[in-house]
């Protein structure tokens, strides 16, 4: 099966890379099952609900939704560009609306993208 698009972190101006730091914050199987999902939509997207919820129209951001073996439920907030699925923001979700001050975390980061976040 051939990749639809390529998956790349957001990285800061300082060099980090906040979501895989994230991620390593997760027990193994935890981080299997965000991976999983992310694999998910790397191969198929477009993907729709349940895995996949369109967040802000405007900036174009879309969120990864993930349950997690530990019975908490994350959140991985990403974009297109350049053909590339860039994975902005990500947290462990504690309440039903996605909270304002994650959405504008993602927000900040994708304003910050660059020309050349995709290059290989």
């Amino acid at each position: 099966m051939e990749k639809i698009i390529a998956v790349r972190f957001f990285k800061s101006e300082n060099g980090n890379e906040p979501v895989r730091d994230w991620l390593f914050t997760l027990d193994k199987e935890d981080r299997k099952i965000v991976g999983a999902d992310i694999q998910t939509v790397e191969y198929g997207f477009p993907i729709g609900m349940p895995l996949v919820r369109k967040v802000d129209a405007k900036y174009k951001l879309w969120e990864v939704r993930s349950k997690l073996a530990s019975d908490k439920v994350s959140r991985v907030i990403f974009t297109i560009h350049k053909d590339c699925m860039i994975l902005l923001h990500a947290f462990i979700k504690k309440d039903q609306k996605l909270p304002e001050k994650e959405k504008n975390t993602a927000i900040e980061r994708r304003k910050k993208l660059d020309e050349g976040e995709c290059d290989e």
